[in-house]
């Protein structure tokens, strides 16, 4: 061991590795197994978006950008923004482009968070929003919505604030939600928005799903509380361009000025001809998630139907491309053996719910980014895997 771990930022020792990530690593091992695990599209990047990083790399453009991002690009993600979800944000002052929504969870969470503050998590969601506000020497609140069919209640929130409230910074939301497909309606959001407003905290609303809502258009909670809400958003799944690394994150002007500075000290820009492909993937790509979304529906159904036969529940899917699945009460119901012995023996891998916060044992997340063939073998396996553990 180094003589010098000891001297290293104290909350990375109480951090693990992703457990996700280590698991996937595992069961890649085994010989012929369906992987429902990979949080991405199967799709390959649009070949205009592609066309158009190739003639930005053709023409030298291999220089720093403007740390906030091509302005041509903020100025196309502006206008996709205002027509697909009624968002009003300016291209100078409110958008900031980051290396991926990753990023923007990052700098947002670091320019936001002081020591000792708290920030209100609902439960199962995508696990790294904890590290990070811990990184930050901040404590996260979990606040379970598994009884409440995975939406955050009003009720819920303003109790977790009432709980913590001389030190709450900020409220996170995810939606449509990885990992359970749930999304929240206008409706909704004005609920929590009325709870919020009452206090000054930030509502950190990560929407990188927004594009893959199936029934309805999807709600920003942007346009429900624009002078608290921190929108998160990019073209990794809307565009199938996971690899590109690049997100957005819009606010108010003077917030954005802020959280730019971490994002100018980390990064300093996002690729140059990853924005050239970005800023056409909003300008002439405006449709290409639709494209793809009635596909996962047609997948989402397939697989909805599949695992009913064999007994499991699910939340109401109604965006992303997540199932959460609750294991049948007559199989092992700690998630992560469940899962280890349905990869041995069935040869198909699931996500362990025990990993995505309170409220998921007893549950598994289950992609549907996945071939058609995939998930037909997916669904047998699983069925038989059922039949023989219910003899």
């Amino acid at each position: 061991m180094s003589r010098l771990i000891g001297h290293m930022k104290k909350e990375l020792a109480a951090l693990a590795p992703s457990d996700i990530l280590k698991f996937n690593q595992e069961i890649a091992e085994i010989p012929d197994i369906v992987k429902l695990t990979l949080g991405e599209p199967d799709f390959n990047t649009p070949e205009h978006v592609k066309q158009a990083a190739i003639r930005s790399i053709e023409n030298n453009e291999s220089h720093y950008t403007n740390s906030r991002g091509l302005i041509g690009l903020r100025q196309a993600a502006t206008n996709f923004l205002q027509q697909k979800y009624g968002l009003n944000y300016d291209p100078e002052t409110q958008i900031l482009v980051t290396t991926g929504a990753t990023e923007a969870i990052y700098s947002s969470l670091t320019a936001v968070l002081n020591p000792g503050d708290r920030v209100i998590i609902p439960t199962p969601i995508f696990p790294l929003y904890i590290p990070i506000t811990m990184l930050n020497g901040a404590k996260p609140i979990f606040v379970d919505t598994s009884e409440n069919g995975f939406v955050l209640s009003p009720e819920k929130l303003a109790q977790a604030i009432e709980a913590n409230k001389d030190t709450v910074k900020a409220v996170i939301l995810n939606f449509p939600s990885n990992p359970t497909g749930v999304t929240y309606t206008r409706a909704d959001l004005e609920k929590l928005a009325a709870v919020i407003s009452k206090h000054d905290i930030f509502c950190i609303s990560d929407e990188i799903y927004s594009e893959l809502t199936y029934d309805g258009t999807h709600a920003s909670m942007g346009a429900v509380l624009p002078e608290q809400t921190l929108v998160l958003n990019g073209v990794s799944k809307s565009h199938a361009m996971t690899g590109w690394r690049i997100g957005l994150l819009c606010g108010p002007a003077d917030v954005i000025s802020q959280i730019g500075k971490v994002h100018e000290f980390a990064i300093t820009s996002a690729t140059t001809n990853a924005q050239a492909a970005a800023q056409e993937a909003f300008e002439n790509g405006m449709d290409d998630g639709a494209k793809m979304r009635v596909t996962y529906q047609q997948r989402r159904d397939l697989l909805l139907n599949g695992l009913a036969k064999a007994g499991f529940t699910c939340a109401s899917p109604n965006g992303a491309f997540y199932l959460f699945a609750k294991i049948p009460a007559t199989l092992e119901q700690d998630s992560w053996k469940f899962c280890y012995d349905l990869a041995n023996k069935a040869k198909v891998a699931v996500i362990p719910g025990a990993s995505f916060g309170p409220g998921g044992e007893g549950y598994v997340r289950l992609s549907y980014a996945a071939s058609t063939a995939d998930l037909n073998k997916a669904i047998e396996r699983i069925q038989t895997y059922v039949d023989e553990q219910t003899v």
